[in-house]
């Protein structure tokens, strides 16, 4: 996360892409280092181990692409930042090691170009920019309604590119291994285009569709960090310290993380009651058969929805559809009063206008850290944590807490402190036919939305099934 913004920016530009094997072998080769160690080497080991599953699947199909007979995408879920390494791990080593040993002939690279958040060069810097549009990436404008020329670029590369394309249809990360966020509408629509411009030049490629679904498991249960973290977060909360003994280890760790959630949500209540003026009623819910849990939950929704309108009101956004959407309309809103297209040259203007712009900036990048906020939290659940109470889970609701803290407590947002060694599981799923649906789906308007309405669907219970 970048530091606080306090002056207007010029508009931010398309990336465009420039795929050069060079960049990308090197890129390959620094991988192993990359995974263990991402950005902070003296952080806590990260990644040490990749495993795949049904990775045959997955070669038979880079075979009849590159034989001319296919044009497939690549769904991959998207809980963690790590998952675009995993995915290069499992194209560039797991893939072609799958290959040889099925006696699978595969002619040339074994890489896809990729999509990825364009505000991902905001807070890492433009190096990543051009790191990306070297190895295969295009820029995506998350929140625009219509990002024409990214939709153009992924429109080509997926009909005539020498490569297929990956893409995270849950459109962001969520932190939790074991739930897929609602899916964007936006891979199932890509399918249908590639059918319909294939048939428009006379091909008669299949289009697929791959779902691949991540997830991180501990090599040993960190439950002696996940403590530290516990104690860090209290502390830096202001939690008083109580000794909790009764219970199992789980059980103890899951009333602490209670403890903690409910303290934070009740002072966050009370920040927005007393500074934003939202109506948050001081009492709890009146449902006499709602769980302890239910109404913390209860509680955190109604929490992120105030947060969301502060946001809106000051933007003029009006709230529709859930928090997902909602966040995106409002980055995109940010991203407007900041990355300001209206000013040609935003170094020619007087001092009084260039104060004005700069003055508005500032206030659209501190409006939008309640929105940051809420995205942390889009898929906390009451019974994640009871329904498999494993370390694994335990940590991912404690680090997503944590961030929480980093952003309200700095304006920048530090590196996620690593409570041990894990291994990344990947499976591929079986794959999609979208040409078949075209096919079905042929007739009207109507027809064709309620086509890319069931594939979105379908592939959200593909994903779901492979992570459950």
């Amino acid at each position: 996360m970048p530091r606080s913004i306090q002056s207007t920016q010029p508009p931010l530009k398309f990336i465009t892409q420039r795929f050069n094997p060079l960049v990308l072998q090197i890129v390959r080769w620094l991988l192993p280092i990359a995974l263990r160690f991402r950005t902070r080497p003296w952080l806590t080991a990260g990644i040490v181990g990749i495993e795949a599953k049904n990775v045959e699947v997955l070669a038979e199909l880079y075979q009849q692409f590159q034989a001319g007979k296919i044009r497939f995408l690549l769904a991959f879920r998207h809980p963690e930042v790590e998952d675009p390494l995993c995915m290069l791990y499992l194209l560039s080593r797991i893939v072609p090691r799958v290959a040889r040993q099925e006696g699978i002939s595969l002619q040339s690279l074994v890489h896809s170009y990729f999509l990825y958040d364009r505000g991902m060069t905001v807070w890492a810097g433009n190096w990543l920019g051009w790191l990306f549009s070297r190895v295969g990436g295009v820029p995506v404008h998350r929140g625009r309604r219509l990002d024409r020329q990214a939709i153009q670029t992924a429109r080509e590369l997926f009909t005539n590119g020498e490569l297929p394309i990956a893409v995270a249809p849950e459109g962001g990360t969520n932190g939790h291994s074991g739930i897929v966020s609602p899916l964007e509408p936006g891979v199932a629509q890509m399918g249908f285009w590639c059918v319909e411009d294939l048939q428009k030049a006379n091909r008669t490629e299949t289009v697929i569709i791959v779902p691949i679904a991540i997830q991180y498991r501990y090599v040993e249960p960190p439950w002696s960090k996940l403590d530290w973290l516990l104690s860090k977060l209290e502390a830096d909360s202001g939690l008083a310290v109580k000794e909790i003994d009764r219970g199992t280890q789980e059980e103890i760790y899951y009333q602490r993380l209670c403890r903690l959630a409910e303290y934070l949500i009740t002072e966050m209540e009370e920040f927005y009651r007393r500074f934003y003026h939202q109506d948050i009623p001081k009492t709890s819910s009146t449902d006499e058969s709602a769980s302890p849990n239910q109404v913390l939950i209860a509680r955190l929704h109604r929490l992120l929805d105030k947060a969301l309108q502060v946001t809106e009101q000051y933007f003029g956004v009006q709230a529709q559809g859930n928090f997902i959407d909602r966040c995106r309309r409002l980055e995109e809103a940010g991203w407007n009063y900041i990355y300001r297209k209206d000013l040609p040259d935003i170094n020619a203007l007087p001092p009084f206008k260039r104060g004005l712009a700069d003055w508005i900036a500032e206030e659209a990048d501190l409006r939008m850290r309640h929105m940051r906020i809420v995205e942390s939290f889009v898929a906390v659940t009451a019974t994640y944590i009871q329904e498999k109470p494993t370390a694994e889970r335990f940590a991912e609701t404690a680090l997503l807490v944590f961030d929480m803290l980093s952003r309200i407590q700095d304006t920048t947002l530090p590196g996620r402190p690593r409570l041990g060694l894990r291994q990344a599981h990947i499976t591929v799923g079986e794959p999609i036919s979208v040409t078949e649906r075209f096919r079905n789906s042929q007739g009207d308007r109507y027809a064709a939305r309620q086509g890319v309405s069931d594939l979105t669907k379908d592939l959200q219970i593909a994903l779901e099934k492979m992570i459950s």
